[in-house]
This record gives C-alpha cells, structure tokens and sequence, in this order.
C-alpha cells in the first residue's frame, strides 16, 4: 500500500497526500519509511515548483504512535537518540527543500502533527471547530520531541510560545492565524489544496522561494534572547515557579524549559539535538510510561465502553429531570443543558429552583467575559432549563436524577413521589456518594431500571461520573446510563454497590489516615506540606476542611447506624476519634459550616487552628517524612486494590482513571492500580510490610498483589 499519494502537475507542484495505514496518519516505522523514501524523491525531482502536504484521513496528523513509544521504554537511549534525530532530519529537509512546501491542514493536527506542520514554510488551514492544533505533549509525560519546542521558540519568543509548551494549550485555526502560526484560512477543506497552489505559485523560485524564517540571514527570536534583561528574568523565574507547580514530580515541564532556554543560546541544530536527548530521557522515564497508559490507552478505554454492557443499541437522552437544585443538582443541570438535553430542574419553592438555574446563567456570563461564547448562546442553554416546584413538571423525561441530602427516608421519599413521572422505558438515577444503591432501590416500582449515578462536585469542573449497579440494576438501564455520560462529555467509570463504592470509600481513607497523623502527635502543618509533596493540589488536611468533617462524622455514624460498618472494626481509631470531637465538642465541623476545621478562615486567609496544636501536637513523636508520604499514598493504593480484589471496581483502567479523575491521585502516578506496577509488586508488597509492622495491619499489601505477581506480574 502506498501511504503518501505523489501527484505532480503540469506546473511543477507535487501534492502529498498522506493515508497510512489506520484511521489516523501517525508517526511510525511505516511513516518514517514512507517519509525518507519521498524526500529522497523531492530531493532529485526535475522542474519542482513547490510540495503541498495534505491528509487523506479526517485528521491531518494524530502525531507519535504511543504504543510505539512506551515499547520504546525498555531499549537503550543511544538507540532511541540515533532513531528520533533520524526523524527529525527527515522534516530539516523538508524545509530546506529549495522550493515552498505548504501544510493544507484539513484537520486536527496535534503533536507530531503540529510539527510536521511547522517543518512547512506556509499553513493553511480550514477554519472549523474540528481543526484543534498545538502540542499537548506535557499532558503525556513527554516533550514535543519533532523540533515542536525549538520551532514555537522560533516563531513565537520565549514568552509567548512556554504556554503552549508547559500547559499543552490547544488553539484552533483562528487562533493560530491571529498568532502568526498559521498564514491563512479555507473556508472550507476541498479549497485547501488549490489556496495552497496559489500560493505557491506566487512564491516560486522566480520569486521569493521557500525559506523558513531560522534560515534566513539575520534572523532574530521574538523577544530576543538571553541578552534581553527581560527575557533573562523571565528564564530565572520560572524554573522557580514551574517546580513550585510540580514540586518535583513532572519531569516533563521541566526538560521542556530546559529545551526552550537552551534554544536561546544555541544556533537551531543543536537546538534541536538538545530536544532530542531531552525527548529520549522522558520517553525511558516511568513516569511518562505512567501517564501515556493513563491519559491515553486507559481513558480511551473507558471512554470507549468496555464497562459497558455489550450489545445494547446505543441510547441519548432528551429530556432530564432533576430534584434538588442546589450544588450538585444544578450543576448536572447546566452539564445536561450544555450538551443540549431538556432540562426540569425541581425543588421544594420555586425560588428555591430558580436560584438553582441562576447558577448556569453566572457560569455563561463568566464564559462571556472571557470572550469563550455570547449572549446568544447563553440564552439559548437558559431555554433549555425550567425551574418547577410542581412534580407534574416531570412528566415525561428519559432520566429522572434526584439529587438530595443524603437521607435514606428523603431519597425513598423522593423516588415514590416521582417515579412514576418516568417516559416508558425511562430510567431513575440517585446522585449518592455512599448509600448503597440496591437500599435505595427499595421504593423503586421498577428496582431493574434503578441505577446510582454519582457526579462530583463542582460538577461543570469535574470530568467523572461514578455509576454504580444495585443487584437489580439491568444491563439496558446501565447501557442508557453509560450513554447519557458520554452525552454530557463526562467518563463514566462502572463499580459494584458496595460500601462506599470506589472513590468515596478510597478518597475517605487518605482523610482518615491524614486524621490519624494529627491524633499521633504529627505537626498539621507538616501532614498538609507532605500530601502536597506528593502531587495533591492542596494537602489532606485542607481538603477534609473543604468536605466537611461533619459530613465524614454524619456518613460515619450512618453508616454504624445501618450495620453496614462496626465501631470495633475501625482501623484508625485515633483519627475517628480526633473527627467525633471535633464535631461534637469542639465545634469544628468544616470550613463550609463557617467554624473552619484543622485551620481558620478569615478574608481569605488560612492559618492553623491554634488549639489543635495544643490538644494534639506532641513534639516529641518521631516520624520520618518518608513514611508519612508513603502512609499517605499507600492508604489510598491499597483501598483501590481491595476495591479490585472485591470487584468493586471492574478493570484496572476504571480504577485508575476514577482515582485520577474523581479523587486526585498524583498524575505522576498513572493512577493508583499502575503506580503499583510502576513501584513493583514485590517491592510494594515489602514496603506495605514495614509499614503494617511499624503503623497498622491496614497497611498489609492485599492477597491480590501477590497473585498478581505470581500470574502476570503487573495489573492490566
């Protein structure tokens, strides 16, 4: 098969059309043979005007094969350095050829794409929403390691282009016009090809030929270089800021600022060699070997269904009714309005549902403000929802999602009152973070079209959504469920009606562990710094104030009350203890109540709780930082290996996407279940030893680990 189409015409342009094997062209073996085999072509063709690089696939360029890099993992740098500089050789001649090549750019083209297009002396793209450029490399554990850095340097200054380096900023056509990347629009993709023969035609060696912008004499970065105070001081700072960001464990960002600096001071090959063995140093990294089965092979997993049930036709949902507009009801209430579903939003008084559906008219205006959309849009989304205190109101909707205070009478209140206010075949979802579904299915008519659909707060933020089957929950309502998930644009993660679930039941546990520290004589402040030092936003402590102790002690005792846990079954005592106090006696039931909780709340400010230095802190405790950063992170691994173990949770790939995801874990793990096969199991099984010897049997590694490692050797 031929996988760059070589069309010459009578003016002496030669049009690529690149269609390599799969959906998606990608950098390869295939690519890199194709590639080499055309240059060589170009090189010695006879009366070349000009080249035109088009696609034949719906994306102009998907960038790096992944699967081709993580097996790069293992092989040795000198091999990978001689492999990738190869490569990128490939595209300097391309853009030394002595005649303009131009990027017809009909499609996404991100990554490698991007620099592919970069290696173009002119780009023309369609203006469409599909067309979404840039190099969003970093999200990945990895460089732009096709000349991406060193070109944006080039082109944009060091200022302007970090951004799109440190944060993988995806720009859209226009964008990328207004910016100086990209020269000039179609208005629609069949015009790509003949604007770019234009332009050629324009620009040929009669003229002006093709020359990129670094090879030309005289050239100079924007901004400037090293010798430029203010680009000196902004290469000063940001190391500075950017580990402040990372606190060490992202190696990407930082190779990334090494490689953009350097090509401050370097002449562009070397430059671009830099890039090279920065690129390599991430590709044998385990933490992008972490993130690239995270961010890429498992979500896409997940998002492409495999927890979903089999076939089932595929299902979307019109119309959504909603009971409960507060924070999390009117949240779901502006995602499902978003993604264009109909929406009744009901709540006791009809003042009460109106605020609700203010909260989506204040996130449109902050939208607006920020030149993200228009009144137009904003009141079209409003059209959308209607604020009711009347069940009738109801009639009607595929998808009923009461979201109301965790209460087992109110919930079963909720769903008897409206159920029957279901379309035929309609489906009941409770919003619940703890209380088992297969209960709450109790006042259900139809138990079988029952399901737990548990969102996370604050909803328009926050990309996950647990669902949770009760015992009766049929294959079809988790289908629909499964489906009106991706409607919405969110990740659906699949798990069993157990205590908890999976992410409440694993996020509670580094709570109560962080508990647990203070109780034992551990500095709070030092608990927090810690959890931070792991690769949390913010720490442990900060984030229960957040939550609530009272609803960590309200969840608690419901659950003691319900005999679904037993008070002498309690693996940190210490820590439910110090909670209970706090809550009962001391008045410190969390920052949401007003009273604070482990720190107090002024203007803004936050400063630890001066009494809870003096009732708990003991400066005599000896504790290395060590394991109170492994107590901290094991805590939470080890509840997401049991909650595989109990199949709980259903794959690996739900696990770790939901622990990222809905929970937090560090990035640079790849998610709780991989961050044990990147540890290594018999060294996770040791570590979990000393620790269970020295804290606790709650840290003893579960039997799943060992047969694990005695089957497969690593979780999949």
């Amino acid at each position: 098969m031929t996988v760059f189409h070589y069309q010459k015409d009578s003016k002496g342009i030669v049009t690529l059309t690149m269609d390599m094997t799969g959906s998606v062209n990608t950098m390869n073996p295939e690519y890199d043979g194709a590639m080499s085999s055309t240059i060589e072509k170009l090189e010695t063709e006879v009366g070349l005007t000009g080249v035109v690089l088009a696609s034949a696939k719906k994306t102009f360029f998907a960038g790096g094969d992944l699967k081709e890099l993580l097996a790069a993992n293992s092989q040795p740098a000198e091999q990978l350095m001689a492999r990738f500089e190869a490569n990128k050789n490939l595209l300097r001649r391309l853009e030394s050829l002595p005649v303009p090549v131009v990027a017809a750019i009909n499609g996404a083209a991100l990554g490698g794409g991007w620099e592919l297009s970069l290696a173009c002396h002119y780009r023309i793209a369609w203006d469409h929403s599909s067309v979404k450029l840039g190099l969003p490399e970093v999200t990945l554990g990895l460089l732009p390691g096709a000349g991406g850095i060193v070109r944006m340097i080039h082109l944009l200054g060091l200022e302007q282009a970090l951004p799109y380096l440190l944060e993988g900023k995806k720009f859209s056509a226009k964008q990328a016009q207004q910016m100086g990347l990209v020269h000039e629009l179609a208005e629609r993709p069949e015009q790509l090809i003949e604007q770019a023969k234009q332009w050629i035609q324009s620009h040929g060696p009669d003229n002006d030929r093709g020359q990129q912008p670094w090879d030309q004499k005289g050239h100079r970065i924007p901004g400037g270089n090293l010798s430029n105070p203010a680009v000196a001081q902004l290469a000063m700072v940001t190391p500075l800021m950017l580990h402040k960001k990372t606190r060490g464990l992202l190696p990407a960002p930082e190779r990334i600022l090494d490689t953009a600096i350097e090509t401050l001071k370097l002449d562009f090959d070397n430059a671009l060699t830099v890039e090279t063995r920065n690129f390599v140093s991430l590709v044998k990294s385990e933490v992008a070997k972490n993130m690239i089965s995270a961010f890429f092979f498992q979500l896409q997993k997940v998002n492409g269904g495999a927890s979903r049930p089999q076939g089932i036709a595929p299902s979307s949902i019109s119309k959504v009714g909603l009971l409960g507009a507060g924070m999390m009801g009117q949240g779901i209430a502006y995602s499902c309005a978003q993604a264009g579903i109909e929406v009744i939003l009901k709540d006791l008084s009809l003042e009460a549902a109106e605020k609700g559906k203010a909260y989506s008219a204040m996130l449109m205006d902050k939208q607006i403000a920020k030149g993200r959309t228009d009144q137009d849009k904003k009141q079209r989304l409003l059209s959308r929802i209607t604020a009711t205190d009347s069940n009738n109101m109801l009639k009607g909707c595929d998808l009923i999602i009461e979201a109301v205070f965790e209460n087992v009478e109110l919930k079963h209140r909720m769903t008897k009152e409206c159920e029957s206010q279901l379309a035929p075949g309609g489906i009941w979802g409770s919003n619940t973070s703890t209380l088992p579904i297969s209960m709450l299915a109790r006042a259900s008519e139809q138990p079988e079209q029952f399901i737990g659909i548990h969102f996370f707060s604050p909803v328009d933020k926050m990309p996950l959504v647990e669902l949770i089957c009760g015992d009766k929950t049929s294959d079809e309502t988790l289908a629909r469920a499964f489906d009106f998930v991706r409607q919405i644009g969110k990740t659906p993660i699949v798990v069993n009606d157990k205590i908890g679930f999976y992410t409440s039941r694993t996020f509670c546990q580094q709570l109560m562990e962080a508990a647990q520290l203070v109780a034992e004589g551990v500095h709070p402040v030092r608990v927090d710094n810690l959890g931070k030092a792991l690769g949390m936003p913010v720490g442990p402590l900060t984030v229960h104030d957040e939550v609530s102790q009272q609803l960590t002690y309200q969840v608690t005792q419901s659950q003691i009350n319900m005999g679904l846990t037993s008070v002498n079954d309690n693996p940190m005592p210490l820590g439910t203890a110090l909670i209970e106090r706090m809550v009962t006696q001391l008045n410190r039931r969390g920052r949401y109540h007003g009273d604070g909780g482990y720190y107090d709340y002024s203007d803004q400010n936050k400063q630890i709780w001066p009494e809870l230095i003096d009732i708990y802190y003991r400066k005599e405790v000896e504790i290395c930082d060590q394991d109170i950063k492994d107590r901290l992170l094991f805590i939470n691994v080890i509840e997401s290996l049991k909650c595989l173990e109990e199949e709980v949770v259903r794959s690996v790939a739900d696990a770790n996407i939901g622990s990222i995801m809905g929970i937090g874990a560090p990035s640079w793990t790849g998610g709780y279940i991989q961050f044990v096969n990147a540890y290594g199991l018999q060294k996770f099984i040791d570590r979990c030893r000393q620790l269970a010897e020295k804290y606790g049997d709650r840290f003893k590694a579960p039997a799943i680990v060992a047969t694990t490692l005695a089957g497969t050797g690593q979780f999949h």
